[in-house]
């Protein structure tokens, strides 16, 4: 499975980006055969500018151009309550980090508040039939001197697990992943959670996409998160962005290694020139 992330993208532009431009570009992503786009975020707009519009944006998508299911972030209930207002919002995304630092820097919350935050969500999601998806932010490493090894994201999954929680996506949050680590990671959770659905959200650079990539899916991942062009990275979590992985690249590795993509990729090329113009 392949998740288009335009939100991820766009959310660390300064430049204001037009909501009839967003329309414009999520629309034609939606005709390019991804299975779930990441589409918007409904959080404070203080926190993040740029998807403020996400309402106006979702009002204006032309759902006769494709069949991918729709993800919005939120960072409490009451973004979860707002999200779950718009019957085409399949999934909601959480971003969960395992280190207290960016927790706090990221949504002004503790672990502890935020596992709150998570059961309150899971309990609107059920109501309605929704899907919550809990990003693990720094599951390969932790920038800011705190401990960090994988036992503690396999913690925290299991409680998360407990809870309810059905869907796990491991976040490369700031770029630092080793092969080994995504590689050893996928494999122990794959095996020891065999009822997860893991995905991996991975930002590199130009020259350490691949390798990353190929530990994943050799750790037995096969849902990944992209954006086109590489664009985008989380604005919170240090001043200099490393970008999410290319879809251009992911489907290049594919095609390599002989796995099937339904994506179109003409419709991928036009989006990308349009992303130049947007984000570059």
């Amino acid at each position: 499975m392949i998740t288009e992330c335009p939100r991820d993208a766009m959310q660390g532009i300064h430049d204001w980006i037009p909501t009839e431009i967003k329309i414009k570009y999520i629309n034609l992503l939606l005709k390019a055969g991804f299975n779930i786009i990441d589409f918007g975020s409904f959080v404070a707009p203080s926190a993040v500018p740029q998807m403020k519009d996400t309402a106006k944006v979702l009002k204006g998508l032309d759902w006769d151009e494709g069949k991918a299911d729709l993800l919005a972030i939120v960072g409490n209930e009451r973004g979860a309550k707002d999200a779950l207002m718009f019957d085409q919002i399949s999934y909601l995304g959480f971003p969960f980090s395992i280190s207290e630092t960016f927790q706090l820097r990221n949504l002004n919350s503790s672990i502890e508040d935020s596992m709150k935050r998570v059961s309150g969500i899971i309990t609107q999601c059920d109501s309605l039939n929704k899907k919550l998806v809990v990003y693990i932010s720094m599951a390969f490493g932790n920038p800011y001197g705190e401990h960090w090894n994988p036992d503690i994201a396999i913690v925290w999954i299991e409680q998360l697990m407990q809870m309810g929680v059905k869907y796990i996506s491991l976040a490369d949050t700031v770029g630092m992943a080793k092969p080994f680590d995504i590689q050893n990671l996928l494999k122990t959770l794959i095996a020891e959670f065999p009822k997860l659905r893991f995905g991996i959200h991975l930002h590199t650079t130009p020259y350490n996409w691949e390798e990353k990539v190929h530990a994943a899916f050799m750790g037995g991942c096969r849902q990944f998160d992209v954006a086109i062009k590489g664009f985008g990275g989380c604005p919170m979590a240090q001043d200099d962005l490393i970008g999410n992985l290319a879809t251009e690249n992911l489907l290049a590795y594919l095609s390599k290694e002989k796995y099937f993509s339904a994506i179109d990729q003409s419709i991928v090329l036009q989006a990308g020139k349009m992303a130049i113009q947007m984000m570059a």
